[in-house]
């Protein structure tokens, strides 16, 4: 749970939110505006500490981190990308200037990263890497942006909106090479996205709503998900044909379930049943 606390009013950012993600997955998180799928993202970036309940990256609780942990786990190990590209950006260096000095810090702790020319190498940046910012377009900044993800080689990359307000050629770039990341290095990746074509294409999707979970998507389908204090969410679709105020009912139909509206119910009566 995470609550943004402000003089005369606490808003819930996330509330009961239960979800594992396996090392070397890709993981699309998917929802409406406000919805708090980037205040999990920053949750897992170690950016502020939960309200309640714990955050764990592998066996650390990130609250429990000393400070020296907490800044070698972002320095190194957990990568955020902002949402725009020219805020994870020097505006005075080139994208290969920007690597070599997010590299600086991870090395300085000793960790053995990757050349700078590798990460170059990596994305495919070479022809844009010496260039001014000035003369890079949106995508192409967007590129350099993940390059300086990729600079400590962390073992996490946690990307808000990394394909916001490009064209689609330039949004499918950085997706191909998002996941080829993933391929070739093993990096877990977490991606916040509002745009159905790049959800399309990831392998798992976790869909936020009013700061719960509200249900997950496996290869294009949709599942609703139980979550730990027993709650049920409603696919969106579900939602959208039971009012507020409606009574349903479960009933067991062999090996499936079945959500039943009550007579009355619905507008104009009925007994829809819904599978």
């Amino acid at each position: 749970m995470h609550i943004y606390r402000s003089e005369g009013s606490d808003v819930a950012a996330l509330s009961g939110v239960d979800i594992t993600v396996r090392p070397g997955e890709v993981v699309g998180l998917l929802g409406p505006s406000g919805s708090g799928k980037s205040t999990l993202l920053a949750l897992l970036a170690g950016l502020f500490q939960p309200s309640a309940g714990k955050v764990f990256v592998g066996d650390r609780d990130l609250a429990a981190l000393t400070e020296s942990e907490l800044n070698r786990y972002q320095a190194v190990d957990g990568s955020l990308m902002l949402q725009g590209a020219r805020r994870n950006l020097v505006p005075y260096l080139t994208i290969r200037g920007n690597v070599d000095f997010a590299r600086q810090h991870a090395a300085k702790l000793g960790d053995e990263v990757p050349t700078t020319q590798e990460v170059v190498d990596l994305i495919g940046a070479g022809e844009i890497a010496d260039r001014p910012l000035s003369e890079l377009s949106q995508g192409q900044l967007q590129l350099g942006a993940l390059a300086v993800a990729l600079a400590p080689g962390p073992g996490i990359v946690l990307a808000d909106e990394p394909t916001s307000a490009l064209d689609h050629a330039a949004r499918d770039r950085i997706l191909d090479t998002l996941l080829d990341v993933n391929r070739r290095s093993g990096a877990t990746i977490v991606i916040v996205t509002h745009d159905p074509d790049v959800a399309a294409r990831l392998p798992r999707t976790v869909t936020i709503r009013d700061g719960r979970i509200g249900g997950e998507g496996r290869l294009g389908q949709e599942y609703a998900v139980v979550t730990a204090d027993g709650f049920l969410p409603l696919p969106l679709h579900v939602r959208e044909g039971l009012p507020p105020g409606t009574l349903v009912r479960l009933e067991r139909d062999g090996e499936n379930w079945r959500l039943v509206p009550e007579a009355g119910g619905l507008p104009g009566g009925g007994d829809d049943v819904i599978q």
